[in-house]
């Protein structure tokens, strides 16, 4: 029987390891946390359809609620956009300790077997083959190893440079997150339950403000590393319009990373597979990842069973890699270049594309589903749509910054739609280079 390892308990590698379990896989996860410990101290969102995807029973109502819409503001808090996502398209929102226990579980069942208080420290190669994995606890074979050991993955960095994946994250591809719950103060209804701020305190970046029935929610996310006094300042700074956020931290309190830019150029080569953080896989915009890790799952899955013979290389492998853009990639490499576009804007800039209807609420009714930026603009009328045109073009400076824009959306589209639909060395690393090309214009 052959032998797959997953690395890192991340959720798309849970997945994989369940759905290739119940097929009659020898499939073992290695993770560095504590099982109790898997999972942030926080609630988090993802569509629901996703479980069912990677073959997940429901999970039980009374372990999430719906997420409400939320409320976009430019730096100047003069503009409220107000998300309107239809009852159907809502996403859940519950803890990520109970999202994993409920992962975690449902894979055991199926005969996924998993090693935790085990860090993962590289990869064990031969040649341009992985062949394991290197852990606290020693050397483990394996004929694939899935890589889901998230954003600072050490099996992806240790890679030799044959294998042709490229690891580094980039400047501004990068989100640096502090999010801490505070008891709730006041009574009464708040209109806006869910505030998210552009460029709070002119700092490049978000924040938000969700306040629920027992406690408030603060999240503060920039492009630069800021530390815990930081935090502090601009909490304080929330409350000063936010008089719900109390001052007792009830939880959370601590900082993560998370990627926010195209996915992986390549996310195979002979026994490796890449998912999750790990192959950057949230939506560049607003950082989910949850259900596309599950959706990339099924797709390895439904590829590793194709290889009757078990060779698992980038041969074998590469219809992934194509599944997978053809799907989501695509998508979330254009949509990471306007997730560009905005670090160049300054505060100003930003509250004037919101008050002038640049960007209006349909174009912050985007959710982890949302992968295409033309479905998302052609979902404005055709009025709104020449009202953006019209907005960027009267004034001079913003026009100027947003050509490179659309030169680099119109690269990257080009260059995701040429990628080959069949594995071959010289015709993938051509597309490879122009990719990485593609992605690295300046704007």
């Amino acid at each position: 029987m052959k032998k797959i390892v997953v690395a890192g308990g991340g959720h798309g590698g849970i997945a994989a390891a369940s759905l290739l379990a119940r097929a009659g896989y020898d499939v073992t996860v290695y993770e560095k946390n504590a099982e109790e410990n898997m999972g942030y101290d926080w609630t988090d969102i993802f569509a629901p359809g996703a479980l069912k995807t990677a073959g997940f029973p429901p999970v039980p109502e009374e372990k999430y609620t719906y997420k409400d819409n939320m409320t976009f503001y430019g730096p100047g808090f003069r503009t409220a956009l107000r998300q309107d996502i239809p009852a159907d398209k809502l996403e859940i929102k519950m803890e990520r300790r109970d999202i994993y226990a409920h992962i975690i579980s449902a894979a055991r069942t199926n005969g996924a077997k998993f090693e935790f208080n085990c860090g993962v420290l590289g990869p064990m190669t031969l040649g341009n083959r992985v062949v394991g994995i290197k852990t606290e606890n020693g050397e483990v074979y394996a004929d694939l190893v899935i890589d889901a050991c998230g954003i600072d993955s050490p099996v992806k960095k240790g890679l030799p440079a044959v294998c042709g994946v490229n690891g580094e994250t980039g400047k501004n591809n990068r989100f640096y997150v502090y999010r801490a719950f505070y008891n709730r103060t006041g009574e009464g209804e708040v209109k806006d339950k869910y505030k998210v701020c552009l460029f709070s305190e002119g700092k490049l970046g978000i924040g938000w403000i969700a306040t629920e029935e027992e406690y408030t929610d603060v999240l503060i996310g920039r492009f630069e590393p800021f530390d815990l006094e930081e935090a502090k300042r601009t909490t304080d700074y929330y409350r000063e319009s936010n008089p719900s956020i109390g001052t007792e931290l009830k939880r959370g309190g601590s900082f993560v990373s998370i990627p926010v830019r195209q996915p992986l150029s390549r996310l195979v080569c002979d026994g490796y597979a890449a998912i999750g953080d790990s192959a950057y896989m949230t939506v560049p915009i607003i950082g989910s990842g949850i259900a596309n890790s599950f959706k990339a799952a099924k797709m390895l899955f439904n590829v590793i069973k194709k290889d009757s013979g078990g060779a698992y290389s980038q041969d074998t492998l590469w219809d992934y890699q194509v599944k997978y853009y053809k799907e989501l990639g695509a998508g979330f490499a254009v949509l990471a270049c306007v997730k560009e576009a905005l670090t160049v804007l300054t505060p100003d800039e930003a509250d004037y594309l919101f008050d002038s209807g640049v960007i209006n609420a349909k174009d912050m009714s985007i959710d982890a589903d949302s992968t295409d930026i033309m479905k998302i603009v052609s979902g404005n009328k055709p009025n709104d749509i020449k009202k953006k045109v019209t907005g960027v073009v009267k004034d001079s400076v913003l026009f100027k910054k947003m050509l490179p824009v659309g030169k680099k959306i119109t690269a990257v589209a080009s260059v995701t739609a040429a990628m080959p639909k069949r594995y071959s060395k010289t015709a993938v690393d051509k597309w490879v280079s122009a990719y990485e090309k593609a992605i690295s214009m300046k704007i």
